[in-house]
């Protein structure tokens, strides 16, 4: 169920609502027994959970559903913090028995890790609906708003302009919820917006995947008409569905195994859904450009990516706390000026803060040329492993072809006055990067965990030109680089 769609509004306020559900389908449990030696774990099913067992498989189940969990994320009891070095494990639902009612035995699940009062929260990989959908909105305010549950993103909003998030939570009940999970994706998820993003006094925590996402779409070049027409395409299977660019949009070309950037930008003179009935969902385009295309661009001999330009939103997010979540914290994808400051990133399990870009996977742009991340705290993160985490702030385009790039992805980054608690090594990684500023910043190492990232470098780069690198210390030293 979608509890809040808003679409197609003008200036319009949300505000002191909270939604939640009486059975999630994230089914949680507990550890109770765990014979590491013979593969056999007998757990709990929370008190809320109803189940039912088929085939020896457990089913987790609800009002006209049911659905066998196929992954979990393991939480340790008393700090609700993701279990170091677990990320995504199998779960125990098949070749289960019922030892009493909410006691279940599964007799092939073998898994260390998972102690005795190890909770689970055990879920599939679907997520079909935010607990809040934006879709061609402008001037959205979303105040004072809290989603405790969401079978998919807390929020997801596209082709938005201008929207504005004060104390907006995706987060457990209070500190007593006997709750372990919130949102079975992303708490914010923003594709193809423009204007402002702002996230101001949000608390992000315990969501399957990261605080925030905000980035355009690359559509890959399919056929090239003439000079001035394409047919392009939305590539990855969650990506379609909805408007990719409009007349006058400004829009610029990528070549996808190298991540470089045609100079020249072009406009769309027009540009049409094609498809055999008006039911499919909109997936491919004719686009015809103001101006005759490069020579260059030939989807015969290269893999081309084309952006648009004009649906690129400048972003402020600032005096948010992000803590016990699964994979990532936030990801930032836009060209336009961005500010990451004042924030509390606890314990993000994967990389606190990720730059990306991705004409060849996730097709998720682009480019960041103006982002400012300072002031923040950043403790244990990289407790595991997930997709792009290679620091805790991690500067990861997606270049197949990285040898034979001659330009550079990112630019303008600057990271300053920020205090990092790690027990690892890795803080920064960056890649292909032309400007980038890491200044004033202290790390504090601790012993809470065990080292274990294969990245032994306080500061990683690869493909990195114009780096300042000063004034920050480690344990009250001075950080040395480069390394001697």
């Amino acid at each position: 169920m979608l509890p809040i769609s808003l679409v197609e509004n003008n200036n319009l306020t949300l505000k002191n609502i909270h939604i939640d559900f009486e059975r999630p389908q994230i089914c949680q449990v507990k550890i109770l027994e765990n014979d590491v030696a013979s593969g056999i774990i007998t757990y709990q099913t929370a008190p809320w959970v109803t189940y039912t067992i088929h085939d020896s498989t457990f089913y987790n189940t609800g009002e006209g559903w049911e659905m066998r969990p196929t992954a979990g994320i393991a939480f340790e009891e008393k700090t609700k913090h993701i279990v170091y070095n677990s990320s995504d494990i199998a779960v125990g639902t098949t070749h289960v028995s019922e030892i009493s009612k909410g006691i279940i035995r599964a007799y092939k699940w073998k898994n260390p890790k998972l102690i005795p009062g190890t909770i689970v929260a055990m879920r599939s990989w679907h997520r079909p609906n935010p607990g809040i959908f934006v879709h061609k909105g402008k001037d959205i305010h979303l105040e004072n708003i809290s989603i405790h549950y969401a079978e998919g993103m807390g929020l997801l909003a596209q082709l938005t302009d201008n929207i504005y998030l004060n104390k907006f939570q995706v987060a457990l009940r209070s500190k007593n919820d006997p709750r372990y999970f919130t949102a079975q994706a992303d708490a914010t998820h923003f594709s193809g917006c423009k204007g402002v993003i702002v996230s101001n006094n949000g608390l992000y925590e315990n969501m399957m995947d990261d605080a925030i996402n905000i980035h355009g779409t690359y559509l890959k070049v399919i056929q090239k008409l003439d000079n001035k027409t394409i047919l392009a395409r939305y590539m990855h299977e969650q990506s379609y569905g909805f408007d990719w660019g409009y007349t006058g949009d400004s829009v610029q070309f990528i070549q996808s195994k190298t991540m470089e950037l045609w100079d020249h930008k072009n406009h769309i003179q027009s540009i049409e859904v094609l498809r055999k009935k008006d039911s499919d969902p909109i997936q491919d385009f004719k686009i015809v450009f103001t101006n005759p295309l490069d020579e260059y661009i030939d989807p015969t001999q290269l893999d081309i990516g084309i952006e648009n330009l004009t649906w690129t939103p400048k972003v402020t997010f600032k005096n948010n706390t992000v803590r016990n979540n699964r994979a990532r914290g936030a990801l930032f994808s836009t060209p336009q000026t961005t500010v990451v400051e004042n924030n509390l990133f606890d314990h993000t399990s994967g990389t606190a803060i990720l730059l990306c870009g991705d004409s060849n996977g996730w097709y998720e742009t682009g480019t960041c040329r103006d982002i400012t991340i300072r002031n923040n705290t950043f403790i244990n993160a990289l407790t595991n492993m997930f997709q792009f985490t290679n620091a805790v702030i991690s500067i990861y385009p997606e270049i197949p072809d990285l040898k034979n790039q001659k330009k550079y992805f990112h630019s303008g980054i600057k990271i300053e006055n920020n205090d990092f608690y790690t027990f690892d090594k890795p803080v920064l990684y960056a890649k292909s990067v032309d400007g980038i500023i890491f200044n004033n910043n202290k790390i504090k190492t601790n012993t809470q965990y065990p080292a274990f990232h294969w990245n032994k470098k306080e500061i990683l780069f690869e493909r990195v030109i114009n780096a300042q690198i000063n004034n920050n210390t480690i344990n009250g030293k001075p950080l040395m680089y480069p390394y001697h």
